[in-house]
């Protein structure tokens, strides 16, 4: 049955069938309704005719169900059942909020931010839920356009490359270069990118990729006027550490993305040259109404504590910086 054919059947009609089958007769039924009884019984034979089955056998005092409308029942229990569970999902304005959001957000920053959202959502809107999406950094973008997701937490940069989203920065955090425990560099209270610059490097993005150079780490090492030498890109952070314990080269990546990996073999050192960070932002959809479930998220997410950093080298955490903007 297509769509159309839908329009063939009221919703009165439904309704009246299943309350003369609850309630036990067609006049328990119309009182239930606030109906007449004559109503009820055109309701019911409407349904009949357009199904083209008897629903009810009306020889019988109260009316029973005939086999085929106990078959026809439990479909109309259930229309009714879905009607009742929108009409609740979809709240009359200063009522509860219902509903769920697609929260598009890269791992380390998942690990960090969502069990406190969680917390904070269960406590102020304890029925709107939260269905994570967690995907590479330059997969999320994508995603928030495709309508995949409602809301994105990703990195400024690499850039989306549309109009039609807007973001607001959530905190910043320093860049970091990652070296065996080793390496002459792991006891240095701190380096230049000058220095990191004639290395081997490794690095986020994937090897081949454009979008690889617009990475806060190329990026970095672009405004400063340096050609780093990249031996390796990878978009797992621990695989990073993995290639840097082995003696495969220096990494130089964000500080939130130590926190969630193994530092067993190396050590992180502080970068001292400026424009060293990258900006994590919340970003959403300009071209499309803002729902008051969305809004709710965003303004939860927006006040959410700036992520804890991993240990430098002194073993002192290092803390993100909550931005300042409105």
């Amino acid at each position: 049955m297509d769509l159309a054919q839908m329009y063939r059947f009221r919703l009165d009609w439904i309704a009246s069938f299943v309350a003369v089958a609850q309630y036990g007769g067609f006049s328990a039924a119309a009182a239930a309704l606030y109906r007449s009884q004559p109503r009820v019984s055109i309701h019911v034979a409407e349904l009949e005719r357009a199904l083209g089955v008897r629903l009810f056998n009306r020889s019988v005092h109260p009316a029973v169900l005939t086999p085929e409308g106990r078959a026809a029942m439990p479909h109309a229990q259930a229309m009714l059942n879905h009607l009742q569970e929108l009409a609740a999902g979809a709240p009359a304005a200063g009522g509860t909020l219902r509903g769920e959001i697609r929260l598009a957000i890269y791992p380390s920053a998942s690990v960090s931010l969502v069990p406190e959202l969680l917390v904070r959502l269960g406590e102020a809107h304890p029925h709107v839920r939260v269905v994570l999406r967690e995907n590479a950094t330059t997969v999320l973008g994508q995603m928030l356009l495709s309508g995949e997701a409602d809301l994105a937490v990703r990195p400024v940069n690499p850039e989306i490359g549309s109009d039609r989203v807007a973001y607001t920065v959530l905190w910043r955090e320093p860049l970091v270069a990652v070296v065996a425990a080793d390496h002459p560099m792991a006891s240095e209270p701190f380096v230049q990118l000058a220095e990191l610059a004639d290395m081997h490097l490794v690095t986020i993005g994937e090897d081949e990729d454009p979008v690889s150079t617009q990475f806060e780490t190329t990026l970095s090492f672009d405004q400063a006027g340096l050609n780093p030498h990249i031996v390796h890109r990878t978009n797992q952070p621990q695989t990073l550490v993995a290639l840097v314990r082995r003696g495969l080269g220096v990494g130089v990546t964000n500080s939130l993305a130590m926190t969630t990996s193994n530092l067993d073999g190396v050590r992180l050192v502080p970068i001292a040259d400026p424009h060293c960070h990258r900006d994590v932002a919340l970003w959403w959809r300009t071209d499309q109404q803002c729902s008051p479930v969305t809004t709710a998220v965003k303004e939860l997410v927006a006040e959410l504590p700036a992520p804890p950093l991993a240990a430098v080298d002194n073993d002192v955490p290092a803390v993100c910086e909550r931005s300042q903007q409105p």
